[in-house]
């Protein structure tokens, strides 16, 4: 079983990590099952906020227009996280925004990962909502503000925490970190991008 983690959550402008931006990041640091450190700061995302991602989340354009771009601080980011497998609800999700974060800066981010929400289909019942609003009220695990990103950090990591102890002793392989796998190559530079358009253009003249 796992019990030292990076417990992560992103809140993001959309759900393709393709197209859309972080607008907020949390990481726990967690040790031995408790939180050591914590990283949490808003991001501004260049672009202005579709107004349901404002309504889930309470996040305003006004809040975000002086916080970091992600390039600025991207390279904390995978420092804090260190070698630590990521823990998170569909942690794919969070890792796939960072990774790609990583890459277009030139930086390696390959990580193990938890997935609580994986592991709440395991043990849950099948008529019973896995979200995580759902499974921490299953659990009886308190949650304070759903849809910010510390407070989903850190009510996964309770999650985990309670799950491990009820299901952890008969089952112990279903508390261990897995690679996980996503692949992303780094965005080309706007102005090659621009380049390569106008060599097409002036190919077809």
């Amino acid at each position: 079983m796992t019990n030292s983690y990076i417990a992560l959550d992103l809140e993001t402008t959309g759900l393709d990590a393709r197209l859309e931006k972080i607008t907020e990041i949390a990481a726990l640091r967690v040790v031995d099952g408790r939180v050591e450190e914590r990283l949490v700061t808003l991001v501004n995302p260049m672009r202005q906020l579709g107004d349901r991602i404002r309504e889930l989340t309470g996040i305003t354009d006004d809040m975000v227009k002086d916080a970091p771009v992600i390039e600025d601080i991207i390279g904390d980011v995978v420092r804090f996280c260190g070698n630590l497998p990521l823990l998170g609800h569909n942690i794919l999700f969070d890792y796939a925004f960072l990774k790609r974060a990583a890459v277009n800066s030139g930086l390696d981010f390959e990580r193990e990962g938890i997935d609580t929400l994986g592991i709440c289909r395991l043990f849950m019942p099948a008529d019973v909502k896995r979200n995580l609003t759902c499974a921490c009220s299953f659990y009886e695990v308190s949650q304070s503000a759903a849809h910010r990103a510390q407070a989903d950090a850190e009510a996964a990591h309770g999650l985990y925490q309670v799950m491990m102890a009820h299901h952890g002793g008969e089952h112990p392989e279903a508390f261990a970190a897995k690679p996980l796998i996503y692949k992303a190559k780094k965005r080309a530079a706007a102005h090659k991008k621009a380049k390569r358009i106008l060599a097409r253009f002036v190919k077809m003249s």
